[in-house]
C-alpha cells in the first residue's frame, strides 16, 4: 500500500491532469462552435426551394435569391447592413438574436486570453455564462425566423399557402439545421465549462481524506512533509528505534 504523501501526489496527479485534458477538449470544441454560428449568420440556406415550388431560390437571416420565371437567372437581394433590403420584421428580428449569438461566442474565445492574467477558475466561469446566453440568444432567433414566412417574397418563391410556421412548398435547409444542432452544442459547453471552473477552485477536493483522519489532500500532505523534514534534520541521538519496526521522536535536554 502506497504513503499516504505519495498517494495523495498520484491522485493530485490525475486530477489536473484530466482537469487539462478536458479543458483542451473544451478548447477546441468552443472554437468549432463559433465556427459553425459565424456560418449559420452568413449563410443564406435556412429555406429553400423544392420541386413543387413555382420559383426557384433559398432565404437565409438577411440575404436572399429568387429565380425569375422568363430568364430562370437568380435575383439576390439582402443585406446585414441595410435593414430595409431584409423582407420580413421576423427575419430582422431573428437576425439580431442570431448575431448577438454569434458575438458573445467569439468572445467566449477572446476571453480564453484571461487564462495568462486571471485565475482560470474565473474565465471557465465567464465563458461558461457567455455560451449559455448564446444558445438562449440562437433558441430565440430560431423560433422567431418562421414568423416572417408570410412575407410576399418568400410567398413568391414558396407558393400561396405559405404562412407563419407553415413553409408550403418550401423545405428547411441545412443552416436552419445547423443552428439548431449549434443550440444543443453551447449548452453542452456551458455545462463542461461551469463544471471545469469547478474543478480550478478546488484541484484538491476538501472531502478526500488521508489515512482515515479528516484531514484534506493538501493538509495532508504538508503535515506528512514538514515531518519528514523536521525528522531528517535530527541528530541520530535524537532517534529511538520501537518494536514492530517504528521510530519515534524525542527530544533530549
Amino acid at each position: 500500500m502506497l504513503p499516504a504523501q505519495e498517494a495523495a501526489k498520484i491522485y493530485h496527479t490525475n486530477y489536473v491532469r484530466n482537469a487539462r485534458a478536458m479543458g483542451v477538449l473544451w478548447t477546441v470544441f468552443t472554437i468549432t462552435f463559433a465556427v459553425i454560428t459565424v456560418v449559420v449568420f452568413i449563410q443564406p440556406y435556412w429555406i429553400g426551394d423544392s420541386v413543387n415550388t413555382p420559383q426557384a431560390g433559398y432565404f437565409g437571416l438577411f440575404h436572399y435569391c429568387i429565380g425569375n420565371a422568363l430568364t430562370s437567372e437568380l435575383t439576390c437581394k439582402g443585406s446585414a447592413l441595410d435593414f430595409g433590403s431584409i423582407p420580413s420584421g421576423a427575419f430582422k428580428t431573428a437576425m439580431f438574436f442570431v448575431g448577438i449569438s454569434m458575438l458573445l461566442v467569439v468572445g467566449s474565445i477572446v476571453c480564453l486570453s484571461l487564462f495568462f492574467f486571471c485565475n482560470a477558475g474565473s474565465v471557465y466561469k465567464i465563458c461558461a455564462w457567455m455560451q449559455l446566453a448564446s444558445s438562449t440568444c440562437m433558441v430565440i432567433g430560431c423560433m422567431i425566423y418562421p414568423d416572417g414566412w408570410d412575407s410576399e417574397e418568400v410567398k413568391r418563391m414558396c407558393g400561396q399557402r405559405t404562412d407563419k410556421y407553415t413553409l408550403g412548398n418550401c423545405t428547411v435547409r441545412w443552416a436552419y439545421i445547423l443552428a439548431i444542432i449549434s443550440i444543443m452544442d453551447s449548452l453542452i459547453l456551458s455545462f463542461l465549462a461551469f463544471s471545469l471552473g469547478n474543478r480550478q477552485d478546488n484541484l484538491l477536493p476538501e472531502d478526500f481524506q488521508v489515512e482515515g483522519k479528516g484531514t484534506g489532500v493538501k493538509e495532508g500532505v504538508e503535515k506528512h512533509w514538514d515531518m519528514y523534514n523536521h525528522w531528517q534534520s535530527l541528530p541520530t541521538s535524537q532517534l529511538r528505534p520501537q518494536p514492530h519496526g517504528c521510530t519515534v521522536l524525542f527530544w533530549v535536554k
